[in-house]
C-alpha cells in the first residue's frame, strides 16, 4: 500500500534503522522512543489492524512473538521490564498493525 509509512520502509523508500529483518517481518526503531529501547515489529504484509487478521495469520504472530524474544536477548533487556504492546485498531496512527517491544 504506497501510502501507508511502514510499506514504504518495508518496500526501502523510507529509511529506517533496520533491528532485525526476516522473510515476513522487519524491527526497527520507533522515531518517538519512550524507554531506552523502543522497537517497532511489523509484518511485511500489510494488515490494517487486528480486525483483519485471519487464522491464517496464525504464523506470523507467532513469528512476532519469536522475532521480540531473539530482540529482547540481543538488547539485554532479559532483566529489565519490558512490555510489547500491539497497535492495530481505528486509533492507531499509521494504519498497520504493529507490535512496540
Amino acid at each position: 500500500m504506497d501510502s501507508c509509512i511502514f510499506c514504504q520502509i518495508v518496500a526501502r523508500k523510507l529509511p529506517a534503522k533496520i533491528a532485525s529483518e526476516t522473510a515476513n517481518l522487519l524491527a526497527f526503531p520507533t522515531i518517538t522512543p519512550e524507554t531506552k529501547v523502543h522497537l517497532l515489529i511489523i509484518p511485511k504484509e500489510h494488515i490494517s489492524g487486528v480486525q483483519d487478521l485471519t487464522e491464517n495469520h496464525g504464523p506470523i504472530l507467532a513469528e512476532i512473538y519469536q522475532m521480540a524474544n531473539r530482540l529482547v536477548k540481543e538488547y539485554n533487556l532479559e532483566d529489565d521490564l519490558y512490555r510489547i504492546r500491539v497497535n492495530g485498531g481505528k486509533a492507531q496512527h499509521v494504519k498497520h498493525i504493529h507490535f512496540h517491544l
